[in-house]
């Protein structure tokens, strides 16, 4: 082991707390991973599935404001506010609504296709060198939009990211979105058109966390499941124990991968974390002898705000957005929504069977930006690798290359 070696602890083993670990390890460092549950229990193992690596457009976009009636109003809506007695969701809010401008959204989107593109990178190299068995496909994406305003502006949204440099992306009109991907012949008289990834890919991320935690502890690692961070032990102006019921567990440095509960750890050290839990809901259906009438190439219905992505002979449905809080339970009309959503865009798929409702607290920052190193505030050897959002598979492996530069 190097000299300069250290002795890391990471709470939370969801996507970005193992991949954190992962690269930690490979760089020779020492790792403790940390997490209440089993890995990729949290808002990794049931999402969207989808690697995004290109199409990075954030939430706080200029656009918002002219939906934003209709997505608060309309009981379908894929996005929900429940007002709660909490000043930290209040704040949230306003500063989510304060990036909601141009400036913000094309700074943001700068810094998440540079990001995106070292993660795909590591998420290449941990393919090369584990070999996960986790359904990967490298198929395209199709980003659809069902009025002609709505394509207008994701074509702005697209000469943006191409001259950020971006991988290649077009506009396609709703005959080539069949062509590209039959299983939407149903529907593209429904499209006004799309945007097509055809680098974008997608993976079981619960696969991929079993795998990483599979090969951590092989070689070496010290995995604490089922395993809870009940607060930070700070001496000096340092960070050196984190304790849990089981006693109090020492290391040179400490990384909050906590997600949107990394807060929590936070602020009783007078650091406050800038994520607030935006709610997600996943079903996974199982094609079976529907298998050949499923899609191939991961698709997002913009309107909607759900994504489809084949996951081997299953397809994930995600989507939604709800600020609520820390709520958990999974309301049978979301699920319903999800079903529709499914029904509108693969009407073939009817009957295809239900294998998993899921739900998870996706950790957002106002910005879209995830939180990468040290807070203001924070003391020594305290670390922050959380507020993804709906983007953490994404992002996992290159803030994972980040973080593993500052340490």
């Amino acid at each position: 082991m190097p000299s300069l070696s250290k002795h890391v602890c990471i709470l939370g083993a969801g996507i970005a707390g193992l991949a954190t670990a992962y690269t930690l390890q490979r760089q020779g460092h020492q790792v403790t991973l940390l997490d209440r549950a089993a890995p990729g229990q949290g808002a990794s193992g049931g999402n969207g599935a989808q690697l995004s690596y290109s199409y990075v457009q954030p939430l706080a976009d200029p656009g918002l404001w002219r939906q934003l009636p209709h997505l608060l109003l309309a009981a379908d809506s894929p996005l929900k506010l429940r007002p709660r007695l909490d000043p930290r969701q209040w704040r949230w809010a306003l500063e989510f609504l304060a990036a909601c401008n141009a400036r913000t959204s094309r700074d943001t989107t700068a810094q998440l296709l540079a990001l995106a593109a070292e993660s795909r990178a590591g998420f290449e190299a941990m393919r090369a060198d584990l070999r996960p068995d986790c359904d990967f496909s490298a198929r395209g994406k199709l980003v659809l939009y069902a009025s002609a305003a709505a394509l207008a502006a994701a074509e702005r949204q697209l000469a943006l990211q191409q001259a950020l440099g971006s991988a290649p992306q077009r506009i396609v009109k709703p005959d080539e979105c069949a062509r590209i991907e039959p299983a939407l012949d149903a529907c593209r008289a429904r499209i006004a058109g799309a945007v097509y990834t055809p680098s974008e890919c997608a993976a079981d991320c619960l696969k991929v966390c079993e795998a990483l935690a599979r090969a951590l502890e092989q070689r070496g690692a010290r995995l604490l499941c089922n395993t809870e961070a009940l607060g930070l032990e700070v001496r000096g102006g340092r960070v050196v124990a984190v304790r849990t019921a089981q006693g109090a567990l020492a290391a040179d440095c400490f990384v909050l991968a906590l997600g949107s509960g990394s807060a929590r750890l936070a602020r009783p050290l007078g650091v406050r974390v800038p994520v607030y839990p935006l709610k997600g809901y996943s079903l996974t259906l199982e094609l079976g002898a529907q298998a050949a009438a499923g899609p191939q190439v991961s698709v997002t219905d913009s309107a909607r705000k759900v994504v489809f992505a084949r996951i081997g002979s299953r397809l994930r449905v995600a989507g939604m957005a709800e600020i609520v809080g820390h709520e958990n339970d999974i309301p049978p009309a979301r699920m319903a929504t999800l079903r529709q959503a499914t029904q509108a865009v693969f009407p073939q798929l009817a009957g295809a069977a239900e294998l998993q409702h899921w739900t998870g607290m996706r950790p957002a920052t106002p910005t879209g930006r995830p939180l990468l190193g040290r807070l203001p505030g924070a003391p020594e050897g305290l670390l922050f690798n959380t507020g993804h959002g709906a983007l953490g598979f994404t992002l996992a492996f290159g803030s994972a290359e980040r973080l593993v530069r500052m340490i």
